[in-house]
C-alpha cells in the first residue's frame, strides 16, 4: 500500500513538480493525493492539475490564522494523507495545526540548518562569508525550521556569487534531495540523507 502524500505550496511549485514526477515512477512507495495552496493564483496548482493531481486553494488573505487553517484542513483531511509536505509554502503554521500531523509533516528549507532559519538564507550565507550553502529537509515542529533533520545537500559558494546565483544552484539540489528523502520516509526509514 503506497503512502498518501499531500503537498502545500505558495507559488510555482518547482519542488512539488520534482516530487510529483518522482512519484509517477511505478516503484515509488508514495502517491500524491492533493496539492493545496494559500494562494488561488499559485501557478503550481495548474501544473499539479496537469499531472492529474487533485488541487485546492484556500486564500489566507482577510482571514485570521485560525480561520485560514481551519479552512485549509478541510481539503487536506478529505484527501486522507499519510504524509504532508511543505514545498515552498510561505505561511507559518500554528502549533495546533502542526500537532495534527506530528511526525509526518516535512519541510524543505534553503540553508544548512541549524544555520539561517527563516528568510533571506542565501544572502545571509554570503554576508557571513560561508564557504558552502545548501538545503535541508526536516520534520516540522512548532518551532520554525527546527525539527529533526532528514536530509541535507551542500553546494560550494563561488567567488562572485549573488543571492540569486547561489539560490539557483541550491534549487538544483533541492530537486534531488526532497524526492530522495520522501522515498525513504514513505517506507518508514528516517535515516538522514546527505548529498
Amino acid at each position: 500500500m503506497k503512502a498518501r502524500v499531500a503537498i502545500l505550496i505558495s507559488g510555482g511549485g518547482s519542488n512539488m513538480l520534482a516530487l510529483l514526477r518522482d512519484m509517477q515512477q511505478a516503484d515509488h512507495p508514495a502517491m500524491p493525493v492533493l496539492v493545496a495552496s494559500n494562494d488561488p493564483q499559485a501557478t503550481g496548482l495548474a501544473k499539479a492539475a496537469a499531472l492529474g493531481v487533485a488541487t485546492a486553494a484556500v486564500s489566507h488573505r482577510g482571514q485570521t490564522r485560525d480561520a485560514f487553517e481551519t479552512a485549509l484542513l478541510d481539503p487536506i483531511l478529505a484527501a486522507r494523507p499519510d504524509i504532508l509536505l511543505l514545498a515552498g509554502f510561505m505561511r507559518v503554521l500554528t502549533p495546533a495545526f502542526v500537532g495534527r500531523f506530528a511526525g509526518r509533516m516535512l519541510n524543505i528549507h534553503p540553508s544548512l540548518l541549524p544555520k539561517y532559519p527563516g528568510l533571506h538564507t542565501h544572502q545571509r550565507a554570503l554576508d557571513a562569508g560561508d564557504a558552502e550553502a545548501g538545503c535541508t529537509i526536516h520534520k516540522v515542529t512548532p518551532v520554525l525550521d527546527d525539527g529533526p533533520i532528514l536530509g541535507q545537500a551542500r553546494v560550494p559558494v563561488l567567488a562572485g556569487d549573488t543571492a540569486d546565483t547561489l539560490a539557483a544552484r541550491v534549487l538544483v539540489q533541492e530537486h534531488r534531495l526532497y524526492p530522495a528523502v520522501l522515498r525513504r520516509f514513505a517506507t518508514g526509514d528516517q535515516t538522514p540523507i546527505f548529498l
